[in-house]
């Protein structure tokens, strides 16, 4: 019966290649199919040496992450691996920096779900589309995943058919073989013809890159389920050089084929790509594949931030109310914050539905890279030594710092880099008072407690005795 049990087990255990197209399924989504548009109207074609370089940098952030796990396998992943590293109140900041990035993540992910929507029904308001993607997702999580993590499966093939699709319709529309294409290719040479705004828009734009390999921290957590836990830095690596590839061939022939100021925040590159008289089905289905692949992830993220409120109120870093279930099942409370939290979002929606992308979208991306800073030095405390394994550490806080001043250049990305400051300051003064009240408490208890806690009582020769906490204390007598 036990060798049934390990051999089950085993099975369960993933092989570095499963994880690498765990993570590639996973990571594409609408941050690469709307955010690139984003990127390359604002960094022009030139724009594919930040997603170049931005994967390096989720790269040395993964390879981190992965090696904590090999070494220090925790429940927590990078939440307590900050907290052995600095400290309660870094615990704290990671979980919560960790729950807003993912709770903007969906914003974003429901105003292109909204604007994927709007393809069709133009007339209808954004909020309407929005409220409606939330509502579904919500209900998802509510009633439990039993059979969603297979739908999940299905949901990522069907994301990396798309990219498939596209690269295949856009050469054959490239070679000729179907014409009737709405733009006429043209590639672009020269420096004005790659980087149209100067290094300004390049930099700027880096942060959508960054954007776009958004989620390589759960990978990190899925790390401890390999067969060969050592093995996970060379998942990422597989991982990330598939994600780069599909993204600079996938936006480099959408470069070629649409001209720049065809670009634009309100529609997909790759639908205006494969826009021509003799295909007018394809940018409806590709339109309806990336419903479909941005609904998943979203509602994936859903059920990460729900995990995570659970978990923040069961160690005391939350109220512990969202740690209860409606009927000892259904995660109730945590979802009423969290669809508070998507209010917002549509709210927003209503009041700017001209820019609300790009702002969430841009704080989004930020946080993200808030919380790889903490995987980063959280790595030098709890790593051993090595000068190969401090500058790449020190290589990826260059490019995340670069990613996070350049968005204060832009009057697009601007907006987002004070709406992440001000979710920063926020947590960092709810961390301040979380850890003033808890030092108080401890202060108390080691200073009067003693005599207030008695759990156990003996009369012994030489005075009563009791008994705190495992401690034994002798009170003489007078």
């Amino acid at each position: 019966m036990k060798q049934t049990s390990n051999k089950t087990e085993e099975d369960k255990k993933l092989k570095w290649w499963q994880l690498s197209l765990l993570g590639i399924a996973g990571t594409i989504g609408t941050g690469y199919f709307l955010g690139s548009g984003l990127a390359i109207s604002m960094g022009g074609p030139g724009v594919l040496l930040a997603y170049i370089l931005a994967a390096v940098g989720t790269y040395v952030v993964f390879d981190a992450l992965a090696r904590m796990t090999a070494e220090h396998p925790e429940q927590g992943s990078f939440r307590s691996y900050a907290k052995k590293a600095f400290g309660s109140w870094a615990g704290f900041g990671s979980g919560w920096l960790y729950w807003f990035s993912e709770l903007l993540i969906m914003g974003s992910q429901l105003t292109a779900l909204s604007i994927f929507s709007r393809f069709w029904f133009p007339a209808v308001p954004m909020w309407v589309f929005a409220a409606s993607f939330a509502a579904v997702s919500l209900l998802i999580v509510f009633f439990g995943n039993k059979g969603f993590d297979r739908v999940e499966n299905i949901l990522a093939i069907i994301k990396v058919a798309a990219i498939l699709m596209f690269l295949v319709i856009a050469a054959v529309l490239l070679t000729g073989w179907i014409g009737g294409s709405k733009f006429s290719p043209k590639v672009p040479l020269g420096f004005k013809a790659l980087f149209p705004s100067g290094g300004i828009g390049l930099w700027s734009a880096f942060i959508f890159a960054f954007y776009a390999y958004g989620g390589i921290e759960v990978l990190g957590i899925m790390s401890y389920r390999l067969k060969k836990p050592e093995e996970a830095p060379k998942a990422g690596r597989v991982m990330l050089l598939g994600l780069a590839t599909v993204y600079v061939l996938s936006i480099g022939l959408a470069v070629i084929m649409v001209p720049l100021s065809a670009f634009n925040p309100k529609e997909s590159p790759f639908v205006l790509a494969l826009s021509s008289d003799h295909l007018t089905f394809i940018p409806h289905l590709f339109n309806g594949v990336l419903i479909i692949a941005g609904f998943s992830t979203m509602t994936a993220s859903l059920y990460a931030i729900t995990s995570m409120m659970i978990t923040l109120s069961q160690e005391g870093d939350a109220p512990k109310v969202f740690s209860k279930k409606w009927k000892d099942k259904y995660p109730f409370f945590a979802l009423c914050l969290i669809a508070g939290g998507l209010g917002g979002t549509i709210m927003m929606s209503l009041w700017l539905p001209g820019k609300v992308y790009e702002y969430i979208t841009t704080a989004a991306g930020l946080m993200i890279l808030y919380n790889w800073s903490f995987i980063l030095l959280s790595s030098r405390k709890l790593l051993k030594p090595s000068l190969l394994n401090g500058v790449k550490r020190w290589l990826g806080l260059v490019l995340i710092a670069t990613a996070v001043a350049g968005t204060l250049f832009h009057a697009l990305s601007r907006p987002g880099f004070y709406i992440s400051l001000l979710i920063v300051s926020l947590i960092a003064l709810s961390d301040w008072i979380v850890q003033h009240i808890r030092n108080k408490k401890d202060s108390y208890v080691m200073g009067h407690g003693a005599d207030e806690q008695t759990h156990e009582y003996h009369s012994l020769p030489g005075g009563p005795e009791f008994r705190i906490k495992g401690i034994r204390m002798r009170k003489n007598k007078v």
